[in-house]
Formats: C-alpha cells, structure tokens, sequence
C-alpha cells in the first residue's frame, strides 16, 4: 500500500496529505508562485485551502518566514482568489 505524504500547513501547522494543500514556491531567482502541479523547482511551503489559515500565516508573517523574504501583497491577493475559487 502506498503512503501519502505529509505536510505541515503553515497556517494551522497540522499534518494532511499533500495533496490537500496548496504548495507556494520560491524558485532561485526569487520568485514566489502557487505551484498546482507541486513539482516546480524551488523552496515550498504548503497552506490548507481555507481562509483562515492565509489569514494566520499573513497575519503572523510565516510565508515571509520561510522564504526569508519580504511577501508583496499580490502574492496574498493570488491566494485568495485560488482558495476562494477551489471553495465555489
């Protein structure tokens, strides 16, 4: 039987399946994408798809965090709309 593997959502830092979240990806040039397929190159870091774990990690500055990098607010705004239109 084949396992699933885990991640840490960085809003609620619970463990789900990957595939249940949403990966958000610097990549070596220093920018930072929403990664569908989970297998772009590049530093992850994964979010459940719920608006209250984005608003704890904007909140808390955790994306910032990871990436040690300062997070435009388009980037948030992206976010959004991706966990609002998965939501409809």
């Amino acid at each position: 039987m084949k396992k699933n593997p885990q991640r840490t959502c960085i809003g609620c830092n619970e463990k789900k399946d990957k595939k249940d979240l949403i990966r958000i990806v610097k990549n070596k040039d220093g920018e930072i994408n929403i990664d569908r397929t989970g297998k772009a190159n590049g530093r992850g870091a994964y979010i459940c798809d719920s608006i209250e774990c984005l608003e704890k990690a904007v909140k808390c500055k955790k994306l910032e965090k990871v990436f040690e990098t300062r997070i435009e607010e388009e980037i948030y705004n992206k976010l959004r709309g991706v966990i609002i239109d998965s939501a409809k």
